[in-house]
Parts: C-alpha cells; sequence; structure tokens
C-alpha cells in the first residue's frame, strides 16, 4: 500500500539487495527458483529473513542500554506536518445472509446445486 500511495516501484521478500547507482537489484525466491528485479530508485523493499542474519544481544549489553537516556524529539522540531493521504470514502455493513435449506437426499442437494 506505502508503494501505491507513494507511486514507487516495489520489491518483496528480497533475500539479496544490490545498490547499483540510481538502481537497486532485488533477488528474490518464487516458486521457480529466482527472481531478479531491477527497480528504480527511490523504491519500496521488503525483506525475506534470509537477507540478514540476526545479531543477537547479550543480557549486559541489554541492562546497560536500559540506563542510557533516550532522546526524544517532536514533528514541530523536525519541522514536519503529520497527516494522512488516505479519505475515508464510506463504511457500509455486510449483506445479510439468506437462511439455508435443509434437503431429504443426495439427489435433492445435486438438484438445488444445480439450479
Amino acid at each position: 500500500m506505502l508503494a501505491a500511495l507513494l507511486d514507487w516501484p516495489q520489491g518483496t521478500f528480497a533475500s539479496k539487495l544490490e545498490v547499483k547507482g540510481a538502481e537497486v537489484e532485488v533477488t528474490r525466491e518464487i516458486d521457480g527458483g529466482l527472481q531478479t528485479l531491477v527497480l528504480t530508485l527511490p523504491a519500496v523493499v521488503t525483506a525475506d529473513l534470509r537477507l540478514n542474519t540476526p545479531r543477537y544481544i547479550k543480557l549486559p549489553d541489554i541492562m546497560k542500554a536500559k540506563r542510557k537516556p533516550l532522546a526524544t524529539t517532536s514533528p514541530a522540531e523536525l519541522a514536519v506536518t503529520l497527516g494522512t493521504g488516505v479519505r475515508l470514502m464510506g463504511v457500509t455493513p455486510p449483506a445479510e445472509r439468506r437462511g439455508g435449506i435443509k434437503v431429504d437426499s443426495v439427489t435433492a442437494l445435486v438438484d438445488c446445486l444445480k439450479n
């Protein structure tokens, strides 16, 4: 949805990513093997779990990070206005479901399904 709203190209489930100047080469796994896409920047790329190996943090490092101060900034300090590009057109409830019927035999069921 983000790529559609920004009108940018997108590459999903990237298992390999190479930036080459103003383009990015995205390799992704599909059912038949690998697919390579060349996208112009800016682009939206989502990552597959094979793109990077996770870094496991040790418990002492987590405890040190808890003590560090966290700097926060507001959108006004960054001179950014927040808003959405999505407009709600309307909300309607789904159609009411009709009641089902009971049939006595398989031939009656087949007849109901055909007609």
